[in-house]
């Protein structure tokens, strides 16, 4: 039997604004586990080999979604590049953790997919999403962190550099890939002091009760594996899987022209899929 692949699915957040989502799944009988993967920073639902990760989660006999944030940059047009900066800049984590409430809402109603067998893949700051969103959703029956990161305010500029980015009203990062000079208003800082409690992955994962696999390279260049580690120590119910000198997309970088997922990539999928058979 074929996979079914509907992408680019519009959805219409009344409180962000539309987005796309993809959905891979093999028709079936019976309903299906529900898998979301949340992408990270910079990132986006057709980066990399994220296709082939996807198809392989349908073949085990799950629904499996990803999907762009509705202010990460990309547009309904334009699924792969920043084409709207401006939309970025005024990004936040109130609305992403708005936009994966309103794709489970969506897609946990479909008649494939089973509401109680739920369960979310955070890769870097997904992680945070995914984390918050367990601990709030008590839908959510497993979590796995790609290559997660453990807190947000860490990566935040000094704070003595806040009142000059304030002044300015905006922070620009450059896009290493892209050269794009990628906007921060100050907005972002602000809702995040507004919800730190909300906001502290510490805070959140240690609500947890629900198992939780974290995957995490040794060799990754852009989250450290320390924070792999911490995640493990605060959570009550975790697995730690080290891929021995894996990197931060294991094997896996944008853009992708290979016809299969790299090693690394295929080996923490099939991880992953083994660990949410058990689980679910």
């Amino acid at each position: 039997m074929s996979i079914e692949i509907n992408r680019n699915i519009v959805l219409t957040n009344p409180e962000t604004k539309s987005f796309l989502a993809d959905a891979y799944y093999k028709k079936n009988d019976n309903k299906l586990p529900l898998v979301i993967l949340v992408h990270g920073y910079k990132g986006f639902k057709d980066w990399g080999a994220w296709h082939y990760l996807a198809e392989a989660f349908a073949e085990a006999g799950f629904y499996f979604v990803k999907f762009n944030f509705s202010h990460n940059g990309t547009t309904l047009d334009d699924t792969s590049n920043f084409a709207d900066l401006e939309a970025f800049g005024h990004n936040n984590y109130s609305k992403e953790m708005s936009d994966l409430t309103f794709v489970i809402d969506y897609f946990s109603k479909l008649p494939e997919v089973d509401a109680s067998k739920i369960a979310l893949i955070g890769h870097s700051r997904g992680n945070g999403n995914v984390i918050i969103q367990a601990a709030e959703d008590h839908r959510i029956k497993a979590l796995v962190d790609f290559a997660g990161i453990s807190d947000y305010a860490s990566r935040f500029p000094p704070k003595e550099m806040l009142p000059e980015i304030k002044k300015a009203g905006v922070l620009y990062i450059e896009n290493k890939r892209t050269k794009q000079q990628m906007p921060h208003y100050f907005q972002f800082f602000e809702d995040f002091k507004a919800n730190e409690e909300r906001f502290t992955i510490e805070n959140a994962v240690k609500k947890l009760l629900i198992p939780y696999l974290i995957i995490h390279g040794s060799a990754d260049e852009t989250v450290n594996l320390r924070e792999a580690e911490l995640l493990h120590q605060w959570a009550k119910n975790s697995e730690l899987l080290v891929i021995e000198n894996g990197d931060h997309g294991f094997g896996s970088f944008e853009p992708w022209s290979e016809k299969q997922m790299p090693k690394d990539l295929k080996f923490v999928t099939e991880k992953t899929i083994d660990f949410l058979k058990e689980k679910l």
